[in-house]
């Protein structure tokens, strides 16, 4: 069953011009790339998508991370979207992601670990109205 999910380029691979080779990755793996665009979050933007952490203590460092530099969001749509791509990413600290993942091979810490992916289908419809209307999505 096709479902949809929303990726973001962190500022990292922005940075180190890794987008090329990790959207191409993302093709290979099956998605349909729907909508994307790069742009650059505010600090409001990136507290607000990132509010659900509000109370840890990552949160103030990875709104500082998210608006340190141009993001690319994405919409991709491809069957088990959600759960291919969390398992394409890698674990979140890319010393402990497995060899070939995303993660492994383009972030440099558990900070900076190089692509975002939604958790959950509610997760990726909120985030997905985030970035994207319904028209840039029909």
């Amino acid at each position: 069953m096709k479902q949809r999910t929303l990726t973001i380029l962190k500022p990292d691979t922005v940075a180190r011009r890794n987008c090329g080779a990790v959207i191409s990755r993302l093709e290979q793996e099956g998605f349909e790339i729907l909508a994307g665009r790069m742009l650059r979050l505010s600090e409001e933007q990136a507290m607000a998508f990132y509010a659900v952490h509000k109370d840890k203590p990552f949160y103030r460092p990875l709104v500082e991370f998210m608006t340190s530099g141009p993001v690319w969001p994405m919409a991709l749509e491809r069957d088990n979207a959600i759960e291919h791509l969390r398992k394409v990413m890698g674990a979140t600290d890319p010393a402990k992601a497995a060899p070939g993942t995303i993660r492994q091979q383009f972030a440099t810490s558990i900070e900076r670990n190089a692509i975002h992916g939604s958790d959950s289908p509610e997760n990726a419809r909120i985030e997905l109205s985030f970035f994207f209307s319904a028209a840039e999505l029909a």
